[in-house]
């Protein structure tokens, strides 16, 4: 789903939130803030069941998060069905699912459809997941490519088709290219880091990338691939070959620095978070409502602009309490350190800025239940 030009909002203003750090509190401590009351001990230990659905670039961090949040909500089971983020966004829009996790925000019909869901308060979209996508390459000889965003559109449009063209020279004046054939791999299947990808090169480098971003590869040409094991394998196999994929599973292939104002950058999780720190929020939406318009055509240094954010989607108001405090408990859980770190080390995400967590903790602490 393609995100609509919209004027951007201001620059995020936030009040600073001070009960975050799970680690310095006692266990006592640790199950309230999981229970997800901001320092309110009414909620405490909880029970019942929390249903989700949606991306499947989150199911490695929702294990991390299901994993954490249940050592300390012993009674509490939390599903995740990875559907898809368009069947997560179905599920949630229908009343099928709790809360959803989509690669990306509703568009305006489904903001619509989820206001008349949730009701009068309105919904919450928390970027809480942080993905750099890695160009990844096989190429014997080069361990350090740099790649501006015309000649990286060029090489997946097909119009660069050798290592040593012109333009790839001009990006490495001191490597040793070869006169060998470029193979770009795609994904074959319909993917939210396809999404992301073609929407970088379409802002970037409209003039050599022609087609609409699309979750579905919208050229011929090229090795299709399925999933991001597919991908990187197709890569590891193919003398030549570059393609794209979360920076966790690059593994030994080598991973281009991609140009950036006057500087090229290489993807690391803190530059994947800077980028959507710097980015504006789409404006007319809810007060808890924190979609973002990515910077992809940013020039700050630091700042790495191909990443993919899943948002985690949900009511700020249910119809019982038990979902309301689940809910609550664990989007609290998730935006914390701990909760970050835990889906960093089972997915290889970019833990959220502190300046992105005191922002979700002003929609996490407005979850509540109908009077």
């Amino acid at each position: 789903m393609k995100l609509s030009t919209r004027t951007r909002a201001v620059s995020l203003t936030v009040a600073l939130a001070s009960t975050l750090a799970l680690s310095a509190c006692g266990a006592a401590n640790e199950a309230d803030d999981a229970g997800g009351n901001g320092g309110d001990d009414s909620t405490g230990q909880l029970s019942g069941t929390l249903n989700g659905a949606g991306a499947s670039s989150q199911e490695a961090a929702m294990q991390g998060w299901r994993a954490g949040f249940e050592s300390v909500q012993g009674d509490v089971t939390v599903n995740y069905d990875p559907v898809g983020s368009g069947g997560g966004r179905e599920q949630f829009i229908a009343g099928g699912v709790d809360f959803a996790g989509s690669d990306a925000a509703l568009d305006d019909e489904e903001l619509t459809a989820a206001e008349e869901r949730c009701g009068a308060s309105g919904v919450f979209e928390l970027p809480n997941y942080i993905s750099p996508i890695a160009v990844v390459y096989n190429l014997e000889g080069v361990d350090d490519l740099n790649l501006s965003p015309a000649t990286l559109a060029g090489i997946f449009a097909g119009e660069i088709t050798t290592w040593n063209d012109p333009a790839i020279a001009e990006d490495n004046p001191d490597a040793d290219l070869p006169d060998s054939q470029v193979t770009p791999v795609h994904r074959g299947d319909d993917s939210g880091t396809t999404t992301n990808f073609t929407q970088y090169l379409s802002a970037v480098a409209g003039d050599v990338w022609t087609s609409e971003p699309d979750g579905e590869w919208p050229l011929d040409g090229g090795e299709a691939a399925q999933g991001t094991s597919g991908v990187i394998a197709a890569v590891g196999a193919g003398a030549g070959a570059i393609g794209y994929a979360d920076l966790s599973q690059a593994g030994d292939l080598g991973v281009a620095n991609v140009g950036v104002g006057e500087e090229f950058i290489a993807p690391s999780p803190e530059a994947a978070a800077a980028v959507v720190e710097g980015s504006e929020l789409i404006s007319g939406r809810g007060d808890y409502d924190f979609a973002y318009e990515i910077n992809r055509e940013t020039t700050a240094s630091g700042e790495y602009p191909i990443v993919l954010v899943s948002y985690h989607v949900g009511c700020i108001e249910y119809e019982d309490q038990e979902t309301a405090d689940l809910v609550k408990a664990f989007m609290q859980y998730v935006i914390s350190e701990e909760g970050q770190q835990a889906a960093s080390e089972a997915a290889g995400s970019a833990p959220i800025s502190d300046s992105l967590r005191e922002q979700a903790q002003g929609a996490v602490d407005a979850i509540t239940a109908t009077a």
